[in-house]
């Protein structure tokens, strides 16, 4: 049975609530966002010892819990119920609506939800201001933000000095501190990838001191590094943390991936960066998970040889429509045979996302490839192309990648298969291989030796044997391909896309890309998601992103 104990005690708490009514938004006004104080509590009871809890740093334990369930839940009831943000809380969960924004506008993913605006603008890049999606996602990371900021806040030593707490509590919540100062940089690198600017509010900007300023794409990514550098020696080991929280591998991962992207946020390349801190990761004692599908099953809590941080889901303790439960249900057919439903250990599904034909075309005809196990086309007419739009479900791919059973063929806890088990791998070592070689690929310090033994320890797991190992460093067009074949689905395409110089371009079609059937080039703008119109209106300070 999964355990997650720190976070299902707080999760299930009545002081849960205390996190939404601690949000102190200083940005602009954003009608979305539910942050009205709630029971009667005050900062001043919620950040103080707890006398009648089982430690005096339950209340700490509690928020915390909530900023880390920010990334899973979409409320405080669950399924729905008390949502964070209003409108619809499946629609709005924060994995759900970030893989929307990253695979959708990819040849990876297509959904027939033809009765959604904002699906169209997804499958077919032509977003605006005003699309749902986009407006969600903003809210999601200005949610998030301010949430961890008045955390942060509370447990400065100037806050804790007159609390009766002994000094191992107060040493318990400065952790606590760093791993909140990790999820903040976190979603703000979000912020830097989808919107590419937007207003920095921190800790020290309370509420009601003023309409934030719009920082620069460039001033955000220095931030994002500045922290995460800062905190490095705050967080525990790599390694020793509770599950699903966070370390310092996880930091050195993060840093990783925004250095990779460097080239692309701030028109400066820190290859060399990314490779060092890939092999702070490699070097922690992270291993392979041997059976790659392991890595998505309703058990994949055990992968920790593997798996460096992971968004955390159960199908009893944190029921909603977003997350994995989201990824199972929306790419299963809505009446699939009794074989399917065993397969993905689901009751039924959405008939929503599946794969383009390039997904299928990246791995070889046979089944050497392990990988190409988790795709399906039984039933499925895999030629998109030859459909009048996007709307019929048979035409493409089935992803069966997310599958909520067990190693040993059980199911997950929900008896209903409704809600699934299955964590969301945001780091994992694979990845962390293949961002290395990319690294020095692209002139980066590091050992060419290295990258190509990184590589082929991914073909290796890949195809079971050595057959597929190369010898010298791979082109830029085979790693794209590799990173599409390996983190299928995992919220990174569309970033990985862009860096490729594919995502925009016309010589790289796949269907409904920009518009057509056949696909077509995309507008430069696209590469950024556009301001919420309605922040735009209501803080003066704000500039839309070029073409919207």
């Amino acid at each position: 049975m999964k355990i997650l104990s720190f976070l299902s005690h707080a999760f299930r708490a009545p002081g849960l609530a205390v996190a939404v009514l601690l949000v102190g938004l200083t940005t602009s006004c954003f009608d979305g966002l539910n942050l009205y104080p709630k029971y009667g509590l005050n900062s001043a009871t919620v950040y103080a010892p707890c006398d009648t809890c089982r430690n005096k740093t339950d209340n700490y334990t509690m928020v915390l819990a909530k900023i880390y369930g920010g990334l899973s839940l979409s409320g405080n009831q669950g399924p729905a119920g008390q949502g964070d943000i209003s409108g619809d809380e499946g629609f709005s969960q924060y994995l759900r609506v970030l893989w929307n924004l990253q695979e959708l506008p990819t040849e990876e993913a297509l959904c027939a939800w033809s009765g959604d605006a904002s699906i169209r603008d997804l499958n077919e890049a032509d977003w605006n201001s005003q699309s749902s999606f986009v407006n969600m996602m903003y809210a999601r990371i200005f949610y998030q933000v301010p949430l961890c900021n008045e955390f942060i806040y509370h447990c400065s030593e100037d806050w804790l000095a007159d609390k009766a707490f002994s000094a191992s509590e107060k040493a318990t919540i400065l952790g606590y501190k760093a791993e909140a100062r990790f999820m903040r940089a976190l979603s703000y690198y979000h912020a830097i990838d989808l919107f590419g600017k937007v207003p920095l509010v921190t800790e020290e900007d309370r509420p009601g001191s003023g309409i934030p300023e719009q920082a620069s794409r460039a001033q955000l990514f220095t931030y994002v590094e500045s922290e995460l550098k800062d905190i490095e020696s705050l967080l525990p080991e790599p390694r020793t943390n509770q599950y699903g929280r966070v370390d310092k591998a996880a930091a050195w991962a993060l840093l990783a991936r925004l250095y990779l992207n460097a080239e692309v946020y701030i028109n400066t390349p820190k290859y060399s960066e990314c490779a060092t801190y890939c092999q702070k990761v490699i070097d922690a004692g992270y291993s392979l998970e041997p059976q790659y599908a392991n890595l998505f099953l309703a058990d994949n809590h055990l992968a920790t040889n593997e798996i460096i941080f992971a968004i955390n889901f159960d199908g009893l303790r944190s029921q909603n429509y977003g997350g994995t439960t989201f990824l199972v249900k929306s790419s299963t057919p809505s009446a699939p045979t009794a074989a399917y439903r065993e397969k993905r250990g689901t009751d039924g599904g959405w008939a929503g996302n599946r794969a383009t034909p390039q997904v299928w075309n990246w791995f070889p005809a046979d089944s050497s490839d392990s990988r190409k196990s988790l795709l399906d086309t039984i039933g499925m007419t895999t030629d998109i192309s030859l459909q009048t739009d996007w709307t019929e479900f048979s035409k493409g791919v089935l992803v069966s990648k997310f599958c909520n059973k067990t190693r040993s063929g059980g199911y997950g806890n929900d008896p209903q298969r409704n809600f699934m088990d299955i964590d969301f791998p945001i780091f994992r070592l694979a990845d962390v291989y293949l961002m290395y070689t990319e690294a020095v690929v692209r002139g980066g310090a590091g050992s060419s030796a290295n990258a190509i033994e990184y590589y082929n320890r991914v073909q290796q797991r890949a195809y079971g044997n050595n057959s597929n190992n190369i010898s010298a460093l791979p082109t830029l067009n085979q790693l794209c391909d590799e990173r599409g074949r390996e983190l299928l689905w995992e919220g990174l395409r569309r970033t990985d896309l862009i860096r490729f110089n594919r995502f925009i371009e016309g010589d790289y079609l796949w269907p409904y890309k920009g518009g057509p059937a056949a696909g077509q080039a995309i507008n430069p703008k696209f590469k950024v998601y556009p301001l919420p119109l309605s922040d735009i209106i209501a803080n003066p300070n704000l500039t839309q992103n070029d073409g919207y």
